[in-house]
């Protein structure tokens, strides 16, 4: 690796008004739908690969006020790295020689290559015009779409040596075996032999097509009645019936894959499901760039291909997905993966993940950046992306002590506003215990708002007020309250004694206490006896079974407020009311 696409900009594309985003080697784009992961995409596609063969009006940004961006504009930034990456001050001997003029330097003498691509409508000849051009210098972002950097000589062809190759999201490996274009197709049709082996090998399929026929009494016949064709043609011709290819040309014609647990059991790919069609489309894809590489160094030319995969998980189990990322990693080259799994970001880099936004500001993109401590990252790593992955793709998040809060959240949430918390993605969490530092750092750096319900008793005020004066000086910032509340239960409080002693859930809790105690056993006799021994308990024994049964009650605590007919300002406590306005000021339902 010598090279590396490290930085993109995109003016009036799609929903994409004005956008930079920084990429590495590997970058994992995160977001809910329609957040822009396909059009960054699609951008790198129109500025290196084909795409502006498919450009529409429908491609021109379109503003709040329904004005129309007359032009579409996309810069990218391509840098020299070592094998590690990291930046070095010049480009090697082989990539200098693929750049020519393209290459320029900046102030402190580092080299890179800066390529701006103008897509217009062309009011001559109809549809669209698109020119590329040589930029003299990576201007400040905030005045990037000036002509001043441009340098007025058209770039006429593409860089061979930097291929984008596009995995779709549609991809199926059954559809792609009958398509010239597609990659199994373009790999099919480089198939070549040395004149000796192509003649040897037609012998066989000549040897084995006339045996076929013989061998076959419907075959023979309908040869003898085909031959009589050359009746009408003055007894000139002869039918030749090949069961198999005659012509090695004609072997990607026909060529199909099977797949099963050995050769005498293995069933062509449009027997199975999608998730195998789709793992081996991607892996055509992958042998299609080595077979590019090997021809380059046989070349002797300077290849580093760039690759987008969009929804590699796609039809996929989990153990699958990660595996697939491994495999799409290895290629050489960049790559760019778009992806709605926890399973997939959960095998990345935290810094190799950029989380899009798109809000009333228009698309926005945040990542955790560079400068966090080594420490955290591997808190990060360990506490949030290997157990709760989920979370990168939420809108909001509300973060618990202890899996009771977890457990009933949801349904609290519910009953206050009449829909899943998940249908809108709003995520709860527990942090077991109190550590809220790992989850909150992530949130801010992905700009996801943060909620906190924390039990009230002993030092907890003291403890989290520590924590986020901490995290605010870390950061230089403030956790204002359009991203972030901390919501405390009544003064003494967990949620056990505030469900108890502040809510009154007193005959909820005594029902799920039956129900625990009962042990799934539904007999009368049994609901009875353990309805007597719950109803001796005063509020202190209560307590003391709840403490004693944390992961167990609050499941049956969460069916019945589920099934209760009281109104919320019955069933739920306020702290928890309080971050649920908080969610709705953020405009997150």
């Amino acid at each position: 690796m010598a090279i590396l696409l490290n930085s993109v900009r995109i003016f009036g594309f799609r929903g994409i008004s004005n956008l930079e985003i920084s990429l590495p080697k590997v970058a994992v784009l995160i977001g809910q739908n329609n957040a822009g992961k396909t059009s960054i995409i699609k951008a790198i596609q129109l500025a290196l690969g084909d795409y502006s063969r498919n450009l529409t009006d429908e491609d021109f940004y379109i503003d709040r006020n329904d004005s129309i961006s007359t032009k579409i504009i996309i810069d990218i930034s391509i840098i020299p790295v070592d094998e590690t990456s990291k930046r070095i001050h010049i480009f090697t001997d082989e990539w200098t020689e693929v750049f020519g003029n393209l290459k320029q330097a900046d102030l402190e003498g580092n080299e890179f290559v800066g390529i701006r691509t103008i897509c217009e409508k062309d009011s001559t000849k109809g549809g669209f015009k698109v020119t590329r051009y040589p930029l003299s210098s990576w201007a400040e972002f905030n005045n990037w779409t000036d002509d001043t950097a441009r340098i007025n000589k058209k770039i006429t062809s593409r860089i061979e040596a930097i291929p984008f190759i596009s995995i779709d999201a549609q991809r199926d490996i059954h559809q792609e075996l009958r398509e010239k274009t597609s990659y199994i197709g373009r790999v099919l049709s480089d198939i070549n032999f040395d004149s000796d082996d192509k003649e040897a090998l037609e012998e066989l399929i000549a040897e084995l097509n006339q045996s076929a026929v013989e061998k076959s009494t419907v075959l023979s016949e309908l040869k003898n009645h085909l031959d009589s064709l050359s009746q009408s043609f003055e007894g000139q011709g002869q039918t030749d019936i090949t069961p198999f290819p005659k012509k090695l040309r004609d072997l990607s014609k026909r060529f199909s894959i099977h797949f099963g647990e050995d050769a005498s059991n293995s069933f062509s790919m449009e027997y199975h499901g999608m998730g195998t069609r789709s793992w081996a489309s991607m892996l055509t894809v992958k042998a299609f760039i080595e077979i590019l590489e090997k021809k380059h160094i046989a070349e002797e030319e300077s290849f580093f291909p760039i690759i987008a995969a969009e929804e590699p998980e796609a039809h996929l189990h989990p153990n699958a997905q990660r595996t697939l990322y491994k495999q799409l990693t290895d290629i050489k080259g960049q790559t760019i993966i778009s992806s709605h799994s926890p399973y997939l970001a959960s095998e990345c880099k935290l810094q190799d993940l950029r989380s899009l936004k798109n809000s009333r500001e228009g698309v926005k993109v945040k990542y955790l950046g560079e400068e966090l401590a080594p420490d955290d990252v591997k808190k990060l790593q360990r506490d949030v992306m290997r157990l709760r992955g989920e979370i990168l793709f939420s809108k909001a998040i509300i973060l618990f002590e202890g899996v009771t809060e977890e457990q009933l959240a949801p349904i609290f949430f519910e009953k206050y506003f009449g829909k899943s918390c998940y249908e809108v993605g709003v995520n709860c969490v527990s942090v077991a215990g109190k550590n809220y530092p790992p989850f909150i750092k992530l949130a801010y750096r992905l700009g996801i708002p943060v909620c906190i319900v924390s039990d009230n008793d002993r030092s907890t005020q003291t403890e989290i007020s520590s924590q986020i004066r901490k995290i605010e000086i870390e950061f230089s910032c403030q956790l204002s309250a359009d991203i972030f509340s901390v919501n405390y239960l009544n003064t003494g409080c967990d949620i056990e004694s505030e469900l108890l002693n502040h809510v009154g859930l007193i005959e909820e809790i005594k029902k799920s206490l039956i129900l625990l105690k009962s042990n799934g056993n539904s007999h009368p006799s049994c609901i009875e006896a353990k309805t007597r021994e719950v109803n001796r308990y005063n509020n202190d024994q209560i307590l003391s079974e709840l403490s004693a049964h944390k992961s167990s009650y609050s499941s049956f605590l969460a069916g019945i407020i589920s099934e209760s007919p009281k109104e919320p300002d019955k069933l739920i406590p306020q702290a928890f009311i309080n971050a649920f306005e908080s969610i709705r000021q953020w405009s997150v339902l």
